[in-house]
């Protein structure tokens, strides 16, 4: 599996709530940075934060602008729309870097505009 198919691979699967996808991509002991939490480590805490962020956001659907994928690292500027359990609307642009060794994301940092929304 290519770095740039992987990522495409990760959106795909946050996209469509495909924690099995999401789990398959994912090393053992991937770490997630995720702004206003604690370090995730372990594949089965990232599954579990997807499940409450899915749950928090029954609708949020992310469209890559651009993509830079480089020796077993990505860096993918997105922007996002969806709509929170309350029904309210939620928009939001930022970056997220992969970093991926053997077919496996390895680590993942999210950065984001604006983080009082979130």
């Amino acid at each position: 599996m290519t770095e740039a198919l992987s990522v495409d691979q990760f959106f795909a699967s946050v996209n469509g709530r495909d924690l099995n996808m999401l789990e398959k991509l994912l090393s053992e002991d991937a770490e997630f940075c995720f702004p206003k939490t604690q370090r995730l480590v372990g594949r089965k805490q990232i599954i579990r934060f997807f499940k409450i962020l899915f749950r928090q956001y029954p609708k949020l659907a992310f469209e890559v602008q651009r993509k830079i994928v480089q020796r077993g690292s990505a860096a993918v500027h997105w922007v996002n729309r969806g709509v929170n359990k309350k029904g309210e609307p939620y928009n939001n642009e930022g970056v997220t870097l992969l970093e991926m060794e053997t077919g496996r994301i390895t680590f993942i940092s999210d950065f984001f505009k604006d983080t009082g929304k979130f």
